[in-house]
This record gives structure tokens, sequence and C-alpha cells, in this order.
């Protein structure tokens, strides 16, 4: 466990640090209002409007977690050359968040999902998007703009984090883990169902539970089973770190020891209430990139970030880890 000053001066660290982060982005749009009645036109809710409510969200909700902390992201994707476009821009913007990583296309619209929030209780979600792998004029010109950076700047850690949207193919994971290594650049990748096995030769592996069933093709009802899926996982995908998250149950994280055996940890969650999960895996994975650009231990990196995804489900919809709350409660955790 780290110290009261430790975890001060680790927080204090991440100002230092830039974080790449790769992959499907979109905009969470909200509409909140009252629920006092039934429709007469069927038997639904209906909400008054109180206010809306624009978002950024997938990816580059990984980088207003990153830049909440005092990081600084370079968030690189594709999206559409439509009105939905221009709003995502203003949004990074407005986070003064770097745009040189975002790449506008005609043959693409910009994600976007629709939330219509009652009584503080989701009632609805609409989603717009394209889900088609990139076309190849797009990927080229992706990868350009990341290897530029790459070339231009001090990473410190880069980010996969995969929706399906189809900006994370094969030949993009692929040329993106051989930069990686040619800048020796550690790799983090929050995985979905389609790419999961593309992923290897990687630094940490994010999948929850569903995904990493999915993903394996496999029942898991025990941690021991859990143990040796993972175990397989690490040898398949030659993977260093893979922390698992299981909801209310915490975190199970596995490593490779200096000998080549497994180390396993379950860290449990923190007693919280609840009130919206979403994004809540862009937070952990946001806070792990920071922890192993930090070359903190490893079973630390899993506390930090299962605390700081807790945290932010007790607000309702998609909002970034508060640095401060998530400091004073590690600190306040140490005698």
């Amino acid at each position: 466990m780290l110290t009261k000053t430790e975890y001060r001066k680790l927080f204090d660290s991440f100002s230092s640090q830039k974080v790449m982060i790769i992959g499907d982005v979109m905009i969470d749009s909200y509409l909140f209002g009252k629920v006092e009645r039934i429709s007469p036109e069927a038997p639904v809710p209906v909400v008054s409007v109180n206010y809306r409510s624009n978002r950024l969200g997938g990816a580059a909700n990984v980088a207003l977690n990153i830049n909440s902390m005092g990081a600084i992201p370079i968030l690189c994707s594709v999206i559409g050359n439509d009105e939905k476009s221009d709003i995502f821009i203003k949004l990074l913007e407005m986070d003064n968040l770097p745009v040189q990583g975002i790449i506008k296309s005609k043959k693409r619209i910009t994600t976007t999902k629709f939330r219509i929030i009652g009584n503080n209780t989701q009632m609805l979600r609409v989603d717009e998007e394209t889900e088609s792998d990139l076309e190849i004029d797009d990927r080229k010109e992706l990868l350009e703009r990341i290897k530029s950076i790459l070339e231009n700047e001090e990473i410190n850690v880069i980010v996969f984090q995969d929706y399906d949207k189809g900006i994370l193919g094969q030949e993009v994971i692929n040329t993106i883990i051989d930069l990686a290594h040619k800048f020796k650049i550690p790799v983090v990748v929050d995985p979905k169902k389609k790419n999961f096995k593309a992923y290897k030769n990687i630094t940490l592996f994010k999948p929850n539970l569903k995904e990493l069933k999915e993903g394996l093709n496999l029942e898991l009802s025990e941690i021991e089973n859990l143990s040796c899926a993972i175990e397989q996982l690490h040898k398949n995908q030659n993977i260093e770190i893979i922390l698992t998250t299981l909801s209310e149950a915490g975190v199970f994280i596995s490593y490779k020891s200096n000998d080549n055996t497994f180390i396993n940890n379950l860290i449990p969650a923190h007693i919280r209430s609840i009130a919206d999960v979403s994004g809540a895996g862009d937070t952990v994975i946001g806070l792990a990139s920071l922890c192993l650009a930090s070359k903190i231990p490893y079973p630390e990196l899993a506390k930090i970030s299962n605390l700081a995804g807790g945290i932010v489900c007790e607000e309702v919809g998609v909002v970034p880890i508060n640095r401060e709350k998530l400091l004073n409660e590690l600190v306040g955790g140490v005698e």
C-alpha cells in the first residue's frame, strides 16, 4: 500500500504524462426531465424536458478522465463530416483537449447516443452510428496521423478504447502495436468481442467479465475457473497484465512475476450508492493507463482504478473522475 505522501506524489506526477487514446469516439446526448404521467397514446411515460446536455463519450470519455487527472490526452479517431462532428469538435475545444488526432470523413457519421432521463432514471436510449470498418483512405490517413504524433510527441502510454464501431480493425491494431514497440511505449487495451483476440503482445488488457466470457467463448462461474481462463489468455496473446472488472465483486488482476509464473489478486469493490454505470469502464482504463506509465505496483494500479470506477458510478450520466475526490478517498484509507 502506498503512503499518503506517495499517493500525492503519484497524482502530482500525472501532469507530466501524455496519453494517446485511439478508438471509437461518440457524443453522449442527454434529455433530462420529470415524469408525472403516462402517455394517452401508448403505455409509456411522458418526460417533460428540463434541460439538454451533450457530452464526450466512448474513447473521448477516456480522454476526459485523463484530462481530469491533470495529464495530457491526445485522442485519435475518425468521425463524420456532419453537423454532429462540429458539436464533437466544439466539446473537445471546450475542455481544452487537442484535436490534431481527429479526422473527419464523408464516408461515416458521428456516433451519437441519445439518452432520455426521467426522474434521474434512464427511460430510453437511441443510437445513431456507423459500425462498418474504416474505408482504406480513412484508415491510411488515421495511421499516418498517429505515426506523425508519435514521432513528434513524447507519448508515455497508448490506450486502445474499442467499442466495435469500426475504427479499430486488424491492420490498425497491428500497425499501432508495432509502432508502440518501436517507440518503447506500453499499450493498454479496453476490448470488445470482435477484436478480442487481435490484441497480442501488449502490456495491459482490461475486459469486463462479460467481454472475457464472450471473447474466450467460456462460462466462468467461479474465481478458480477465472484464474485458469486468464492464465491461458496471458499465454495465447502474450499479455503482461490482465485486469478484469467484475462489477460489484471488484476487480481481478493477474500478471507475470519475475520467474514467469502468474500472480493473481482479487480486489473487492467499495460499497457505494450506484446511480449509473455508464462510462465506468472508461474511467478504469484511464486510471490504469496513468498508473501503468507511473510504474507503480500492479495491485495498487488495480486498487486505484477500481476505486475511480466506483466513484463515477455515483453520478447520473457519463462523467469523468473527480481528481480531488479520488485522492481524498485514497489518502483517507491510509492510517
